[in-house]
C-alpha cells in the first residue's frame, strides 16, 4: 500500500530498521536506528513489531504526504512536527488521512528523530534487513537518502481509534552534557585511562552513523605501547583512540580497525550519543561488564512488559516518572500489573 510521498527529504533521512547482522565479515556493516529506544517506542505507539523499518530523520525533517489512512508516531528529537500545519505531539499516535501534510522542522532538542507507520515502511528486504547503508547502495530506498518524489510503501497494520501517547514526564530528555556508560577494554592496558574517565570531551562537527569523533585533552598511551593494532572487528560502541589521543566512538557503519579501544560505550547508551550534536559535552563512566548486563536485562525486561500493556495516556500515567534509564522500573510495572 502506498503510504508516503515525500515532498522534501530533509539534509539525511534514511529507512532503517533494527539493523543486518551476521555479515561483517564480508565488509557489511550492522547500519540500523541510532536510537533504539525511539525507534522502538514509536513502532510500539503504532502497534508495529520493533523489527518493523522507520524513517530516521537527522538534523532536520522535511515534508511528506499521506496517500492512504494509517496512523503514525515520531519519537526521537523534537523537530516541531505539524500535520495540516496544525502542531501535534510527538510520541504520540496520529491518523492521516490521504491528501494530509506532514511537515518535520530542525531539531531544536536531540539530533535524530524516528517516524513509524502502521505495518511499517516497506521497502524490499536486502540481506535480511531493511535498514539503509548509504555507503554501499544497500537497502532502505535504492540504497541512499530519501529524495524528493520518492513513494514509501507501508505493511499491513493496525489502525487505532484511540490515541495513544507517552505522557510528557516519561519522554527522554537530551540535554548538552551526556554521560556514556563504558567498560574498559579492550586495550585498556594501552592508555592513561585517568585522563579518559575523568575529564570532558566535546563533539566534533564529525560525527555520523559512522562514529563521533571528540576532541579535549588528549588520552595518553603508557610507555612502549605501539601506536595501532593488527586490524579487528569492530561493533559499535568501541571507543578508539589513533595517535592525537583524541577518541572516536564507533557507531552502526564500521567493520574492521586498527586503532586502538580504551574502552566501549555499553549497547544501553549508544541511543544517548545518537542524540548528541556538535558542541555536546561527553563524559565517559566506568562500570563492569556484570553491571551492563545487569542494565540490558532492565531494559530489555521493562521493555517487553510495556509490549503487553495498554498504552492509552491513563495507563502511562499510572507507571510513575521513570523509563529506561530507571534501574526499577521493572519493579514499578510488575506493581502496576498486579493492580489493573
Amino acid at each position: 500500500m502506498k503510504a508516503l510521498k515525500i515532498i522534501s527529504p530533509g539534509p539525511f533521512t534514511t529507512v532503517q530498521d533494527r539493523g543486518r547482522f551476521g555479515l561483517q565479515q564480508f565488509g557489511v556493516p550492522p547500519c540500523g536506528m541510532l536510537d533504539r529506544h525511539a525507534g522502538d517506542i514509536a513502532n510500539l505507539l503504532v502497534g508495529n513489531d520493533p523489527d518493523a523499518a522507520v524513517l530516521e530523520f537527522t538534523f532536520m525533517g522535511g515534508q511528506m504526504e499521506a496517500l492512504d489512512t494509517f496512523c503514525l508516531a515520531v519519537t526521537g528529537a523534537d523537530m516541531g512536527m505539524t500535520i495540516n500545519s496544525t502542531p501535534c505531539a510527538a510520541w504520540s499516535t496520529h491518523r492521516v488521512t490521504p491528501g494530509d501534510r506532514i511537515h518535520l522542522g530542525g531539531a531544536a532538542t536531540g539530533c535524530r528523530t524516528y517516524l513509524a507507520v502502521s505495518g511499517g515502511i516497506d521497502v524490499p528486504l536486502v540481506m535480511g534487513s531493511r535498514s539503509t547503508y548509504t555507503g554501499a547502495r544497500i537497502g532502505g530506498m535504492d540504497g541512499g537518502i530519501l529524495k524528493a518524489g520518492d513513494i514509501l510503501a507501508r505493511g499491513k497494520g493496525r489502525l487505532s481509534d484511540i490515541p495513544e501517547a507517552i505522557p510528557e514526564d516519561l519522554i527522554p530528555a537530551y540535554p548538552s552534557e551526556i554521560v556514556l556508560r563504558a567498560i574498559p577494554g579492550p586495550q585498556d592496558n594501552f592508555f592513561d585511562l585517568d585522563t579518559f574517565f575523568n575529564v570532558p570531551f566535546t563533539v566534533t562537527d564529525k560525527a555520523n552513523r559512522m562514529g563521533y569523533r571528540l576532541q579535549g585533552e588528549a588520552v595518553t598511551r603508557k610507555p612502549g605501547m605501539p601506536k595501532s593494532i593488527i586490524s579487528e572487528p569492530s561493533l559499535p560502541g568501541g571507543v578508539q583512540v589513533p595517535e592525537d589521543g583524541q577518541p572516536i566512538i564507533l557507531l552502526a557503519e564500521q567493520t574492521v580497525g586498527g586503532y586502538a579501544k580504551a574502552a566501549t560505550v555499553i549497547s544501553s547508551d549508544i541511543p544517548r550519543l545518537a542524540q548528541a550534536v556538535p558542541g555536546n559535552r561527553i563524559r565517559f563512566e566506568s562500570v563492569s561488564l556484570e553491571t551492563a548486563h545487569e542494565i540490558y536485562m532492565q531494559q530489555t525486561n521493562a521493555f517487553e512488559k510495556l509490549k503487553k500493556m495498554d498504552l492509552q495516556a491513563k495507563t502511562w500515567a499510572a507507571m510513575g516518572k521513570a523509563f529506561f534509564d530507571d534501574p526499577v522500573f521493572c519493579q514499578r510495572i510488575e506493581k502496576y500489573m498486579l493492580q489493573v
